[in-house]
């Protein structure tokens, strides 16, 4: 009776030992699959009236949304989006395009698609998601 005891506490213990180990094998691929890159809109650096058909792109870690603009004195003529480090986010800087200096000033944002163009905040995005979800119940 003593070695039947000692034998179902070590299978048990096993069984318990190998449900942690499954689990845990489970557990930690679990953020990779489920934490994306940040996706953002891409546009080079294009005269502002010239439309482009914005192109999605996945940043690398680290990297933020951005939206750039290019000044000509009081005059906005450049925009860009795209990825950038934070560390240069709401930097400025000098840029020749075809023998002009534009003034670029960059902004940056770190939630999906934030840099396509009006900006909209998460918590308010939220908001308005909320009480459309309200209202299509008020109305069943």
């Amino acid at each position: 009776v003593k070695c039947l005891h000692v034998l179902t506490l070590l299978i048990s213990f096993s069984c318990r030992q190998l449900f942690h180990a499954a689990l845990l094998w489970l557990c930690l691929p679990l953020p990779l699959l489920l934490c994306e890159n940040l996706r953002c809109y891409y546009s080079p650096v294009l005269e502002k009236e010239i439309t482009f058909e914005l192109v999605v792109t996945e940043c690398p870690p680290n990297e933020m949304c951005f939206k750039g603009l290019g000044r000509y004195g009081n005059y906005t003529a450049l925009s860009a989006r795209g990825c950038m480090l934070e560390k240069d986010c709401s930097q400025v800087h000098s840029l020749r395009l075809l023998g002009t200096v534009y003034t670029m000033s960059y902004s940056c944002c770190d939630w999906p698609y934030c840099n396509r163009g009006v900006a909209l905040q998460p918590l308010t995005a939220m908001l308005v998601a909320a009480a459309v979800v309200a209202c299509s119940f008020c109305l069943t």
